[in-house]
C-alpha cells in the first residue's frame, strides 16, 4: 500500500484526504486529519478483524482505567477493501517515552484480568507467509525458504514453552515508541497486536532491543527495574527471542520491492541470522 491509495481509501470513507498528514507508513498509512487520527490498514480481508478487535481493547482499557488511546469510532470504517479506524489525537508529546515509562505501563496491563471478549494468542510468527509473499522476487528466494523453515521450527518450540509469569493480556509490540507521553503522563498507543499468551512476550522485546538494536545497557536495567523482573533469567528467553528474530526479519522483507534500504536491512538480518552471528547490529525501521 502506498500513500496515494491509502488517500483514496480516506476520501471513499468519507474522510478529508485533502487535509490529512500522513504521519506513517508501514503496516498501516496513519493521518492526521483535523482533531483525529486515522488508521488505514492494507487491503486485506484478514486485517478487518484484527482492526475490529484493536477498537474493542481500546475500550476495554478505558473502562479498566489504564492510560491508552482512546478510539473515535467504535467500528471500523469500510473503503476500497481497507479497514479503517478513527482515534481521538493525543496532545503533543512533552518528551520522548523511557524505558520505565513502558515497563509501568506493562505492569498495568499485565494485572488485568482476562478481556470480556475473546483475544487471539500472540501469533508472533503469523505474519511471515504475508510478508514474504509481499516480498515477491525482491529477495533471494533461499532466503524466503530459511525464513519460512525456520518460522515452522521455531512455531513448535514456542507452543511448548513453560511460563515463569502466570499468562494472559499483553500489548504484543512493547517498546517505548509505542508509548506517548502527553502533558498527562504516557499512555499506550498502537494497540492491534493485543493478545493473550504468554506475557514473556512483552518483555523479550525490550531484551532483543539491547542485543539487536543498541538500546543502552542502562536503559535496559531502568526497565527492568521497573518492571520488577528480567525475562533473560527465564530458559525460554533465547528461544522466543529466536522466534521474534525471525518475524522482524520477514516484516523488512515486505518493503523490499519499493525501498533499496529495507532490502539491504534484510539482507543484512537474513545473513546475520544464517551465521547465527548474534552480535550483528540491526537497524530500526
Amino acid at each position: 500500500m502506498d500513500e496515494a491509495q491509502a488517500r483514496k481509501a480516506l476520501a471513499a470513507a468519507g474522510l478529508p484526504d485533502g487535509g490529512a498528514t500522513l504521519l506513517a507508513l508501514g503496516e498501516n498509512a496513519v493521518f492526521a486529519a483535523g482533531d483525529l487520527v486515522v488508521k488505514v490498514g492494507r487491503a486485506d480481508p484478514e486485517l478487518l478483524d484484527r482492526a475490529t478487535r484493536e477498537l474493542a481493547v481500546a475500550g476495554w482499557l478505558e473502562e479498566a482505567g489504564v492510560p491508552a488511546v482512546r478510539a473515535a469510532e467504535p467500528a471500523p470504517r469500510r473503503a476500497e477493501g481497507h479497514a479503517l479506524t478513527l482515534w481521538h489525537r493525543l496532545p503533543d508529546a512533552v518528551r520522548p517515552a523511557g524505558p520505565e515509562d513502558l515497563a509501568l505501563l506493562l505492569r498495568r496491563v499485565h494485572e488485568l484480568p482476562a478481556a470480556p471478549f475473546e483475544l487471539p494468542r500472540r501469533d508472533l510468527l503469523g505474519g511471515v507467509e504475508r510478508w514474504l509473499r509481499l516480498a515477491g522476487s525482491a529477495i533471494d528466494p533461499a532466503d524466503a525458504a530459511y525464513l519460512r523453515a525456520r518460522r515452522d521450527a521455531y512455531a513448535a518450540e514456542v507452543a511448548e514453552l513453560t511460563p515463569h509469569l502466570a499468562p494472559g493480556a499483553i500489548h504484543g509490540d512493547a517498546l517505548p515508541r509505542n508509548v506517548h507521553v502527553g502533558p498527562d503522563g504516557p499512555v499506550l498507543v498502537d494497540l492491534e497486536t493485543f493478545s493473550t499468551d504468554l506475557r514473556e512476550h512483552d518483555l523479550v522485546v525490550m531484551a532483543l532491543s539491547r542485543d539487536r538494536y543498541g538500546l543502552a545497557h542502562e536503559a535496559y536495567e531502568e526497565f527492568v527495574r521497573a518492571y520488577g523482573w528480567d525475562v533473560r533469567d527465564w530458559p525460554g528467553c533465547a528461544l522466543l527471542r529466536g522466534a521474534r528474530e525471525t518475524a522482524s526479519c520477514a516484516w523488512i522483507a515486505q518493503h523490499a520491492p519499493t525501498n533499496p534500504g529495507a532490502l539491504a536491512e534484510f539482507r543484512r538480518r537474513v545473513t546475520s541470522l544464517r551465521e547465527r552471528a548474534t552480535e550483528v547490529r540491526w537497524h530500526p525501521f
